[in-house]
């Protein structure tokens, strides 16, 4: 990902350049560089046994919506990428949805770290992400 942020683009257009959390049912509710929210409804194509939805899913949503509150961060051309990704399971979704807030808890030259908060459509917490993403300089272009 590339940021040109002279007109922020909206949560729709944001989801639109992850093909996968728009395949597993991710939808971004609000984006800005302060904060980011997100859900996935749970449904039986994303569960483990029992009907608990998968470990993997929880991730890929504290990913994406964490990703995106990372590249609202990045200065102006830079792109980023994910260089470390940390989560902590809380409880089990049987049913409902699952909801994530990123916030940024350093916005550096170099280095964005987000924690990405996961709860259950009580409030209550189910997981925690915290991921580090690396500012990647805006490539210059190739003179002949």
């Amino acid at each position: 990902m590339t940021t040109d942020l002279t007109q922020p683009p909206s949560p729709a257009d944001l989801l639109a350049t992850m093909p996968f959390a728009v395949r597993l049912g991710i939808t971004l509710h609000e984006a800005t560089c302060a904060r980011t929210t997100g859900s996935l409804p749970w449904s039986p194509e994303l569960c483990t046994a029992g009907g608990v939805l998968h470990g993997g899913a929880l991730m890929a949503l504290a990913d994406a919506v964490g990703a995106v509150c990372g590249y609202l961060n990045l200065p102006a051309g830079s792109g980023t990428s994910t260089v470390e990704s940390k989560t902590n399971f809380f409880r089990a979704v049987r049913s409902g949805a699952l909801h994530a807030t990123a916030t940024p808890l350093h916005v550096g030259g170099t280095l964005i770290v987000v924690q990405t908060e996961l709860q259950d459509d009580d409030g209550r917490p189910v997981g925690q992400t915290t991921q580090t993403q690396i500012v990647l300089a805006a490539k210059l272009p190739v003179q002949s």
